[in-house]
């Protein structure tokens, strides 16, 4: 019987399409640090334009606000990205033991029934399962290509089935927003 072929097959695809769900996190995490170094950076150049048109106490105070909020909204985004990663994590590793427990229990009828038609339906199913991989990889790259443009840098390409990592770079951010990205990028590290 064949069904640890199909079993194989499938579970290449469960992956791939966990490493795209990761990728997107990836993404939308480095471009949220992206865009909080933006504002952070836009609204310090808005205050001190000011100038003396409004006093030091208020300026001081709109920068610490902003540098709070960035620092609250930074800080939602890695807690949103973290529990997003775990979840995805959980999901693939629960779909592939299913997977699993799937194919021993069609191995397990087969013997007890003598029937050999869930291996035929395996065989058939195969070439389906490899075809849905090929374009699931294709889109595992693209989700890919773009975390490495929002990071500005490139990723270290691992085989299909490994996590993929993203490192995560803030090109000239403010100093909370980089500290914040560098925790980020330690945490997806881990």
């Amino acid at each position: 019987m064949r069904t640890t072929t199909l079993t194989l097959a499938t579970n290449d695809l469960i992956t791939t399409y966990g490493n795209t769900a990761k990728n997107v996190i990836n993404a939308y995490r480095v471009g949220n640090a992206r865009a909080a170094s933006y504002v952070e950076k836009t609204w310090s150049a808005s205050v001190q334009k000011a100038g003396k048109r409004i006093s030091g106490e208020v300026r001081r105070n709109a920068l610490n606000a902003q540098k709070k909020l960035t620092g609250y909204y930074v800080q939602g985004v890695t807690f949103t990205t973290d529990g997003a990663d775990a979840a995805v994590d959980k999901a693939v590793e629960l779909a592939g033991k299913s997977l699993e427990q799937v194919a021993v229990n069609a191995t397990r009828f087969e013997q007890t029934t003598g029937l050999s038609t869930l291996g035929t339906v395996a065989n058939a199913a195969v070439p389906a399962v490899v075809a849905a991989n090929k374009v699931a990889a294709k889109l595992e790259a693209k989700s890919s290509d773009l975390a490495i443009r929002l990071a500005g840098s490139k990723v270290k390409a691992k085989a299909a089935g490994a996590k993929r990592v993203v490192k995560k770079a803030v090109r000239k951010a403010a100093p909370r927003v980089r500290k914040a990205a560098a925790a980020m990028e330690a945490a997806v590290a881990v």
